[in-house]
């Protein structure tokens, strides 16, 4: 595989400095992404108003809750072959028909669920057309990260491919952070009974708008340069990429992996469940622990962007063996200290995400890791199968171990700093012959 960089002027130039047409892909990509997130996250922080409506009233409250976080993981559960599915065809057709269809396949389902009626009206039917919507969703996150990752690298300028990659990963942790602002808003502006009546569906029904206008205009975004590289030597893979895939890079296969394994425990341990684990372990208001979350997710944006824009001057192994410690760090100090600072969560939330920039450095290797004609597969593979395991073994591994200690979900997140940080350093190694660190090859 060569080493050089393709012969698109946008690849090859000299200048490191972002162009307005590298520019305008990366805002939209990261709106697009953004969007996206924030229609699969909402469905969780309204778990309990869709729980009142979409499931017999007759079933206990703790058992429609239930049943709604399952469809809620129904959504991982789809993210692997919707992804794999999705990234065959990148690979194949271009990254940039799947990465316009994905935003359409999020945009869609977010509407109609804004727009389905409950049980009252449909009966058992109503469950199981949410499932569906749930699932479509799931597959459509499936390609969007992987998808976004691979466009906006391959169209960056050498020395800036960390950077494009981190403003994407910041877009799609920003969705995070946009779902929070408009539920508090939407609380904030409605009384109770109305956000329970009928003011839950307004955050769907919007972001279904939104992520239409957003596939509409993914639509002006050019090819990538090394896409159309590839396609114009006839370079595109000739197999199945999966086979590929399977045959010839299952090393990094694992190490990928081994580092989403990380990023999954950075969200998921730091930003998501930190809400509810927080009010059950020390009995933190709730109005504290979204404010935590949302200077949690801003302050994990941040550090993201900037972890990621470091990889084009330092080394990954470098940048891991730092980012690895520090994360753990963050846990520790989020979850080990309430006690001794009571009323310190918002700033302490706000250290743990500073503490999360591992999260910048996952999408950076996994570029680095898969040649160009099945890294759109090689990616999407990798971090949406251990997506799917961990994002849903993780919350359950924390509530098992947390009757024992409260440190539980910090001693978690620190062996899953540990495996990353060896993921990277392997993955380091194995990949000097097959891509320059700043720029991403055909």
């Amino acid at each position: 595989m060569s080493s050089s960089s393709v012969s698109s002027p946008a690849v090859t130039t000299s200048s490191s400095v972002l162009s307005f047409s590298q520019i305008r892909i990366l805002v939209l990509a990261s709106l697009g992404g953004a969007l996206e997130f924030y229609d699969f996250v909402i469905f969780a922080f309204l778990a309990k108003l869709i729980a009142l409506h979409f499931f017999p009233a007759s079933q206990a409250a703790w058992l429609r809750q239930t049943e709604t976080f399952g469809l809620f993981g129904a959504g991982y559960l789809a993210r692997p072959l919707g992804g794999l599915i999705m990234a065959h065809f990148g690979d194949l057709a271009g990254r940039k028909k799947v990465f316009t269809f994905s935003v359409l396949l999020m945009a869609l389902p977010t509407l109609m669920m804004g727009l389905l009626p409950g049980y009252e009206t449909l009966g058992p039917v109503a469950p199981l057309l949410l499932l569906l919507l749930r699932v479509a969703q799931g597959a459509a996150i499936g390609g969007e990260a992987p998808g976004g990752w691979v466009f906006v690298a391959e169209h960056a300028p050498p020395g800036r491919v960390g950077l494009a990659t981190g403003l994407l990963t910041g877009g799609l942790t920003g969705g995070i952070l946009l779902g929070s602002l408009v539920i508090l808003t939407l609380n904030a502006a409605l009384a109770p009974t109305a956000v329970s009546d009928w003011g839950w569906r307004i955050p769907f029904i919007v972001g279904g708008i939104f992520g239409i206008g957003a596939m509409i205009l993914r639509r002006w975004l050019d090819e990538t340069p090394v896409f159309r590289e590839m396609h114009q030597r006839a370079e595109t893979a000739s197999s199945l990429p999966a086979g590929i895939l399977l045959r010839d890079h299952r090393f990094s296969i694992l190490c990928s992996m081994l580092t989403t394994w990380t990023l999954t425990a950075a969200i998921v341990v730091l930003i998501l469940m930190m809400p509810p684990l927080m009010q059950t372990l020390h009995h933190i208001p709730a109005s504290e622990t979204m404010l935590a979350s949302l200077v949690a997710t801003l302050c994990l944006t941040v550090s993201v962007i900037s972890v990621s824009a470091l990889t084009d001057r330092v080394s990954l192994s470098m940048m891991g063996f730092i980012c690895g410690p520090l994360l753990a760090v963050g846990a520790f100090a989020l979850y080990g200290l309430p006690e001794q600072f009571p009323h310190s969560l918002p700033v302490r939330a706000g250290l743990a995400g500073l503490c999360c920039g591992f999260v910048g450095l996952v999408p950076v290797g996994m570029l680095r890791a898969f040649p160009a004609k099945v890294r759109f597969s090689g990616v999407s593979l990798a971090y949406n199968i251990a997506y799917a395991i961990f994002g849903g073994l993780t919350p359950a591994v924390i509530s098992s171990l947390t009757p024992y200690t409260p440190l539980a979900p910090a001693i978690y997140v620190t062996f899953a700093a540990m495996a990353g940080c060896a993921g990277l350093w392997l993955m380091s190694g194995r990949q000097q012959n097959r891509l320059a660190p700043r720029t991403l090859s055909a």
